[in-house]
């Protein structure tokens, strides 16, 4: 459980990184930022798979497929559901839409706190129902404000369920997961850096910095989804669900400070009830990795 709980955190600092560090590879736009994501995603998770003798499972995956036809269609599926959430995080920053992204984990949360409950039976303790009580004060509010909320926000928040419940009927390791998942989407990454106007070597011609920034690039994003992908599966959907909320909270001040994004006087009604919603899961996580007293 606190290996979970610090590896969810961790994804979410490294994800808060990522989101301004897109801002720094003009002039990539973000379909081909997306695509040097999965390009150097991939021979990184591969190395991560050689350390922690992974390829074992790669190799069981390969073997199920014979005989497990389902593997078929849900290993695309995952791959389709993970790879528009890594385009659009890196395209909203480089279109003004940083902020509806950021309500859209706002919103995730709840929306993984439903299908827990719904779907696994989870239970939630006292200070998580005050969480999710507290952040739904919020979200009510801003649905009020503003009436809808974009189709940014919607692809985040029911987008991303779907994926952690076919990972789970995958039956799979995170990082076998990652595997496929990246694996699927290379010929999509090729086809865009291919199809560019201005080619690859051209671009890095014209700004030699792209060669020391693309390779960090791979680097964070790496870390940042093994984290996230690993904590997914030490914690229970719904105490899972609860943490991603620390990321919204530093998309949004990384869109404040850093990405010149506005938010209009009437919003802060919703952001303050699920800022404290996010101080009671930090309570509820100290009191879970505090150590027990010996008696």
């Amino acid at each position: 459980m606190t290996r979970g709980v610090v590896l969810s955190v961790l994804s979410s600092v490294l994800f808060a990184v990522l989101y301004y560090y897109t801002t720094l590879l003009h002039p990539l736009d973000g379909a081909e930022i997306f695509a040097w994501r999965i390009l150097l995603c991939l021979p990184a998770v591969a190395v991560l798979l050689a350390r922690s003798r992974g390829w074992k499972e790669v190799a069981q995956v390969f073997r199920r497929l014979r005989h497990e036809w389902r593997l078929w269609l849900l290993l695309p599926l995952s791959s389709a559901l993970i790879g528009a959430q890594l385009w659009l995080f890196v395209w909203a920053p480089l279109h003004q839409r940083a902020m509806d992204v950021s309500m859209g984990y706002f919103l995730l949360p709840l929306v993984m706190v439903l299908i827990g409950r719904v779907l696994y039976q989870e239970k939630l303790n006292r200070l998580q129902t005050a969480a999710v009580f507290v952040a739904a004060l919020g979200v009510a509010h801003e649905l009020m404000r503003t009436g809808t909320f974009s189709w940014v926000t919607a692809l985040v928040m029911f987008g991303y369920p779907p994926y952690f419940i076919v990972r789970r009927k995958l039956r799979m390791g995170s990082l076998s997961t990652l595997w496929f998942d990246m694996m699927l989407m290379v010929p999509a990454a090729l086809l865009i850096l291919g199809g560019q106007d201005l080619g690859v070597i051209e671009q890095f011609r014209q700004r030699p910095a792209l060669l020391g920034l693309v390779p960090v690039l791979g680097v964070i994003s790496s870390a940042a989804l093994i984290a996230y992908l690993t904590a997914s599966r030490y914690l229970p959907l719904g105490l899972f669900g609860l943490l991603g909320y620390v990321e919204p909270v530093l998309l949004f001040w990384v869109a404040l400070l850093f990405l010149s994004e506005e938010v209009p006087a009437a919003a802060w009604l919703t952001y303050v009830p699920i800022w404290m919603a996010v101080a009671l899961v930090a309570v509820d996580g100290m009191k879970r990795v505090r150590p027990r007293k010996r008696v």
